[in-house]
């Protein structure tokens, strides 16, 4: 039996088939539905963890007690794993450990564009590349694999295009349900012990390990010559594969399965066999700086582009270009009708666009940070300032004001993000005697990922109920005297708040607390407009909310797209904006 498949979806039936037992990551776009699918598997343990290093932490501590395990993140989530992979490397494990990176190239949803294959070169760990679904499934039992005879962490590499992109998977017999006895822990200080004594010892061990990797990439099958003409020999991995594998149809191929090491051996070999080599790589020249290493001439970046991801009619115009195929040079595909710009914003009743009005309309500096919430950097709010990674902005901000800038300053976070990165800076504005002011955006979940729980929710992703970690409380504890609790959609006392925070001379902390709407699926009957009473002041416009339009005479709501908040209401001076008592009638 066959069954489409996503990437991600594909990697999670993987890692159930391997018998990897237990799963813990962060949810981050394009990797987020590899862990929200495996949870799904019977028998298996999965969690959403506070941040990425937390995650790859749960998921070596299965490895060292001899489990099978595996930990997803984004891109940028692997550099907060960063330290954790880095020593990994040196301790190995004792059963098996999967880390999942999936990049982003285009940034669909990201703030960078890092080639994550470096990560496998610096920390000297094997990295395999799935080219499509079946190949994403296949990949994590042989991840596994090499995990176990050589003793190390592997790290496979999706990026968005095979994340998200579906096809079909072959189905198999599922692994029958086996008892697992308790073993004791393997107690081992010298290799599980990174002080220094240890580590030096367990260096060369990594050097040792890293020559039979290499070894074992010469004759795996993930790496393999398809014959073909003597003109042109493409190397490629991963999902560049296939879009090589259409504009070059009768090239001869090595296709990579195994990122890193690389297969010297079968490299050369291409190369004797055909006129001119070639790499197909999105972003950085990875594989072709490997093959200019070993003496062999090669066209790469200077035929394919270095940013963005590649499509088959980017690699075919860039190929025509550089003339390794026939076609007119700058030929441009057919064009369909293209539609208006939507930019994007805040969603209709969203929470947060209260707390990003009043900012605009104090004149606040507001360091941002990452999450749908950065959309209060759009026009027309345009009350974000910085947007560096996730959890800066408390840090960024303690910055600023020791620099003593002369604008109102605030730091706006929001809940999840809060907990994945946001509470050590917390703590080193009071441990440093900082006076800032920070405002968490408290929607009760991870909301644009796709509404995942986390520390504040109160469940996990397995469904249990769980306590929900107060941030009032957690402020409190550490330090902070001056805490409020506000609720966004009573704006008078919002800026009212966030006024006495700017004029206290102490540290403080607003929570603006309620769930994301979407989440709750909250949705009221839509205010009315008198077109009578308007005076065509702008201000409801300002709030950059989705259902308002300016018309002839006022403006109108759209009841389709309407929450029914009423935060429009709140900021019309002229008590134009009305609540609706009904469903029936009313001008909008």
């Amino acid at each position: 039996m066959n069954k489409i498949m996503s990437g991600n979806e594909a990697i999670a039936y993987g890692a159930y088939l391997a018998g990897i037992k237990v799963g813990a990551g962060y949810p981050g776009t394009p990797s987020t539905e590899v862990m929200e699918s495996f949870s799904r598997y019977p028998g298996v343990y999965a969690e959403w963890s506070p941040n990425e290093k937390v995650a790859l932490e749960v998921a070596i501590g299965a490895a060292y007690a001899g489990g099978r395990a595996l930990a997803t993140m984004k891109h940028v989530g692997l550099n907060v794993a960063a330290d954790p992979l880095f020593t990994v490397s040196y301790t190995g494990i004792k059963g098996a450990l999967v880390i999942v990176d999936a990049d982003d190239p285009s940034l669909h949803s990201s703030q960078n564009e890092q080639d994550n294959r470096h990560y496998a070169k610096a920390a000297k760990i094997a990295m395999l590349e799935p080219a499509d679904s079946e190949e994403a499934k296949q990949f994590v039992k042989i991840a596994v694999e090499i995990s176990e005879t050589f003793d190390t962490p592997v790290i496979l590499r999706s990026t968005t295009r095979l994340s998200h992109s579906r096809c079909i998977v072959k189905l198999e017999d599922e692994p029958a349900a086996v008892e697992i006895e308790p073993a004791a822990y393997e107690r081992n200080a010298p290799k599980y012990v990174m002080v220094p004594a240890h580590a030096r010892q367990r260096h060369p061990v990594v050097e040792e390990r890293l020559k039979k990797l290499a070894e074992y990439a010469e004759t795996t099958p993930v790496n393999y010559i398809e014959p073909g003409s003597g003109d042109l020999g493409i190397i490629a991995s991963g999902v560049s594969y296939q879009y090589a594998k259409e504009v070059f149809p009768g090239a001869t191929f090595l296709k990579l399965g195994m990122a890193y090491p690389m297969p010297e051996k079968l490299i050369r070999d291409l190369a004797g066999r055909v006129k001119q080599v070639v790499v197909v790589e999105e972003l950085d020249p990875f594989i072709e700086e490997h093959v200019r290493l070993l003496g062999i001439p090669v066209k790469g970046k200077d035929v394919f582009p270095n940013i963005g991801e590649f499509s088959q009619g980017r690699v075919r115009r860039c190929a025509a270009a550089a003339g390794l195929i026939p076609g007119k040079i700058g030929a441009q595909p057919v064009q369909s009708q293209q539609l208006p710009v939507r930019p994007p914003m805040l969603c209709p009743g969203c929470a947060h666009r209260p707390i990003f009005y009043a900012l605009q309309r104090l004149r606040a500096a507001v360091f941002g940070d990452i999450g749908c919430y950065t959309l209060g950097a759009a026009p027309p709010l345009a009350a974000m300032h910085t947007c560096l990674c996730m959890g800066a902005s408390i840090g960024n901000v303690h910055g600023a004001d020791r620099v003593k800038v002369k604008d109102r300053t605030v730091a706006v976070i929001g809940d999840s993000t809060f907990f994945h990165s946001g509470i050590t800076p917390l703590i080193n504005l009071i441990a440093n005697g900082g006076n800032s002011t920070v405002i968490v955006l408290d929607n009760r979940i991870t909301a644009m990922t796709g509404h995942q729980p986390h520390p504040g929710t109160g469940r996990t992703l397995m469904g249990k109920k769980v306590p929900d970690i107060s941030i009032e409380a957690l402020a409190r504890a550490v330090g902070f005297n001056k805490v409020d609790v506000i609720s966004p959609y009573d704006f008078k006392n919002v800026l009212e708040t966030i006024k006495d925070h700017f004029q206290s001379r102490e540290p403080s902390l607003i929570v603006s607390q309620y769930p994301c709407v979407l989440n709750i699926r909250e949705r009221k009957p839509s205010p009315v407009v008198d077109q009578d009473a308007c005076n065509e002041c702008g201000n409801c416009l300002r709030i950059g909310c989705s259902p308002m339009a300016k018309v002839d005479g006022g403006v109108t709501i759209d009841p389709a797209l309407c929450t029914g908040c009423g935060f429009c209401a709140s900021v019309c001076g002229r008590g134009a904006i009305k609540a609706r008592t009904n469903e029936g009638g009313g001008e909008h």
